[in-house]
């Protein structure tokens, strides 16, 4: 036999109790191994060919041009109506969490405020920080910022207004102290000018659909100007008012300098057509889509693009077209992190925690919210540690291993360095283990519900094991307090496969685990959209062979996301699940254990538990890819245990 044949065959070698329908131990598994599910037989019904009848007199329709283009697209994704707000495609805002797929608001105490720029409020309060008065803004839908610092606040005090001039549609601004300004233009100011759609979307805040044009007129032909300097304004998009945004530096204006204008968006008359509807009712151009730059006014035009228009734009994995001025700008804004993948790795973005002068735009005669949104998310992030395993102590292990000169191959998967995969986890039941789990922080693990029953005193948690049967110096065994099986579990199908392990607390403390180097938590997705099909992830466990002998020590190996998995496995295949391996059959989950994690890395490096291995057929076969259950599926689901610290760094 030749060393192929041979490497191919231990490469279909089937790991089985990784597969529950092919290899289970337990009485449900068992009873399940060999059931054949039907096909669904209901179809859906021909649509009617019947004619309308004619009249006389038909109504004359302008058509619509098509909803989509080369840039625009899929229809499914239009269809679910994403919006600024949509957290399974763009971050929320610091005052803001993603619950169900959408962002809402916090309670502004939840809002870090040490180090941060107090804000006087349009109601003559003073807060604490700039995500606070955000959040009271937010619940109240009512414009809330005056301007930064505390100093002189009260009802009585001028406070921050903007207007646009009926006839010319200038738009201008009052500061406290400095006076009346109008807005830098196009190349108007020092520097240039930010004026664009985001900034006069949020000057036209007073009806819902933002502003039809952001433009600009030259200064000397204003009749009787009262003002002459102007401010260079920056957007966001998500502001109420312009007192929210960032201002640099006052400039003198010359006659040939330019302000800005806007004009408000209007609803048109009933029958014209539209080419893009927007999500709040507005209609804009189908050029205006996916080109970095929010027409829409609530982002629902930039939301769903396969490609962006021209240069100006960047584009997310998430299919979201992102300006270019929020590359490399020192805040993730893809949920992946690729638009600042130029930045070092060992230090993501947006966790740096700097204060002080950082805080200051370019000009320090004002402050910068977006500044102050970097300073909240580091504040905010820094809470949890997750994603990122302690270098130094897999470095030491990995001279240790090359010493003893250890580089075998098993069964397909690689052994693992014995401090090299920092959350997995053994679920020991008595003397045995097995399946596998993955540590998400506090005291919370996560595997496959098919995995445990609910009887906590049966089980313990081992972590950093590397040896299956024998403890290494960094082995911690942990006792279980609670054992929470999804509530919709189903045990003949392994729909919701999914179940939480609660460890007991250390005598005297609020901790369940000893600080250790060779322990680290993986991160817990909150969207389904953060990794695409076709990235490339990898699995743990200790697998076992066809024989059943089980492999010694904790294996690794790589997979690829797959699409469209209901096409292989039928009406077996529910929402909830998702697939990953190769569809050649080389490479399957049937290496790890059931309930182990696949685990897949952003662009900056940090590592999220994308599925739970669960179940699969005819395993290491060409066609038949392991079946995991999605995690980000279930993050409302597991936030609710383990509250919101345990689970994500952007969402607290």
């Amino acid at each position: 036999m030749g060393k192929k044949t041979a490497l191919t065959i231990l490469l279909l070698g089937a790991l089985l109790i990784t597969h529950p329908a092919t290899g289970s131990t337990s009485e449900e598994q068992s009873s399940t191994k060999n059931i054949k599910f039907p096909k669904n037989q209901a179809q859906i019904p021909a649509p009617s060919t019947a004619s309308a009848p004619m009249t006389p007199a038909p109504t004359i329709i302008i058509p619509a041009k098509p909803r989509t283009d080369q840039y625009l697209g899929p229809e499914e994704c239009l269809d679910q109506k994403y919006t600024r707000l949509s957290c399974h495609r763009v971050f929320c805002p610091p005052w803001m969490r993603c619950m169900e797929g959408r962002c809402v608001c916090k309670l502004p105490y939840l809002c870090p405020k040490d180090g941060m720029t107090q804000v006087c409020g349009h109601d003559g309060r003073t807060y604490l920080s700039y995500c606070q008065a955000m959040a009271v803004s937010c619940r109240s839908k009512q414009p809330i910022m005056s301007h930064f610092g505390g100093v002189g606040c009260s009802k009585d005090s001028i406070k921050v207004q903007t207007s646009i001039d009926e006839d010319t549609g200038v738009v201008s601004i009052v500061l406290p102290i400095r006076g009346k300004l109008l807005v830098c233009g196009e190349e108007g100011g020092t520097g240039g000018s930010n004026w664009n759609m985001a900034a006069a979307n949020v000057a036209c805040n007073g009806n819902q659909w933002g502003a039809k044009e952001a433009s600009s007129v030259l200064y000397k032909t204003i009749t009787s100007p009262d003002a002459d300097h102007c401010v260079s304004i920056l957007c966001q998009g998500y502001e109420s008012s312009l007192a929210e945004c960032s201002f640099s530096d006052r400039t003198p204006l010359g006659p040939d300098d330019k302000v800005a204008t806007a004009t408000c968006y209007q609803k048109p008359k009933e029958g014209l057509a539209c080419e893009f509807r927007c999500v709040n009712d507005k209609c804009v151009s189908l050029e205006q889509t996916c080109d970095g730059v929010d027409h829409c006014g609530d982002r629902s035009d930039e939301m769903c693009c396969t490609a962006c228009r021209g240069n100006s734009a960047f584009l997310c994995k998430s299919g979201v077209c992102l300006s270019k001025e929020a590359v490399d700008d020192g805040m993730m804004d893809c949920l992946g992190g690729e638009d600042e993948m130029n930045r070092h790795i060992t230090t993501p973005v947006g966790r740096s925690g700097s204060h002080g002068k950082t805080h200051v735009s370019r000009a320090p005669e004002f402050f910068s919210p977006k500044q102050e949104v970097k300073a909240a998310r580091d504040l905010l992030e820094v809470k949890v540690h997750c994603g990122i395993p302690n270098t130094t102590v897999l470095e030491e292990s990995d001279r240790g291993e090359r010493r003893v000169g250890r580089q075998k191959r098993v069964v397909g998967g690689i052994p693992a360095q014995p401090t090299q995969i920092q959350w997995q986890v053994a679920i020991q039941e008595g003397n045995k283990i097995d399946c596998g789990g993955a540590y998400i922080g506090g005291c919370w693990v996560l595997t496959a519900a098919h995995c445990v029953r609910p009887k906590p005193e049966a089980y313990s948690i081992k972590f950093s094991l590397w040896e299956k049967r024998i403890a290494q110096g960094t082995t911690d065994i942990v006792p279980v307090k609670n054992v929470i099986i999804h509530h919709k579990y189903n045990a003949n199908t392994y729909e919701n496969d999914i179940a939480l392990i609660e460890m007991k607390n250390l005598p005297f403390t609020t901790e369940c685990l000893l600080k250790n180097p060779a322990v680290s938590a993986v991160c817990v997705p909150w969207s389904v959209q953060l990794f695409n099909p076709n990235h490339t992830c990898s699995i743990s466990g200790w697998g076992r062979k066809k024989d059943g002998e089980s492999s010694n020590v904790l294996l690794w190996a790589n997979v690829s996301l797959i699409a469209n998995c209901k096409r292989f496995y039928g009406s077996r295949y529910y929402d909830g699940m998702m697939c990953a391996g190769d569809l050649e059959g080389n490479v399957d989950s049937c290496q790890g254990d059931s309930g182990g994690p696949l685990v897949c890395q952003d662009s900056l490096g940090v590592s999220y538990l994308w599925g739970i291995v669960s179940w699969g057929e005819k395993c290491g076969q060409a066609k038949f890819p392991g079946v995991y259950t999605q995690v980000a599926h279930y993050f409302d689901w597991i936030r609710t245990h383990t509250g919101w610290a345990a689970v994500t760094k952007y969402n607290l």
